[in-house]
């Protein structure tokens, strides 16, 4: 009987989740604008958003491509970033009390 260690990890799993994980940390800059002026919770939220995305969209359909998925995403989190970030700030008039 032939059997596998409980440490080992079937290559079929392996490979796809190695080459996922390099693309999006070789493509995480490019997440955001303007990386310099975010902290460093701003830059792992946005990319979580991303994996988190990516991860769904490809497992819903299994036609789109890593690179169709990962623009999509991109776009996506960046749109709801602009649109959080979005808008004049207004300081108030009145003097407080």
């Amino acid at each position: 009987m032939n059997r596998m260690p409980m440490n080992h990890m079937p290559l079929n799993r392996l490979a796809p989740l190695v080459a996922m994980t390099g693309a999006i940390l070789a493509s995480a800059p490019a997440c955001a604008g303007d990386w310099k002026g975010q902290s460093l919770a701003t830059k792992r939220q946005i990319v979580s958003e991303v994996i988190a995305c990516m991860r769904t969209r490809m497992s819903h359909d299994r036609l789109i491509s890593y690179n169709q998925a990962a623009r999509a995403c991109k776009s996506e989190v960046q749109a709801r970033l602009e649109k959080v970030t979005a808008g004049p700030l207004v300081a108030a008039t009145t003097p407080p009390k």
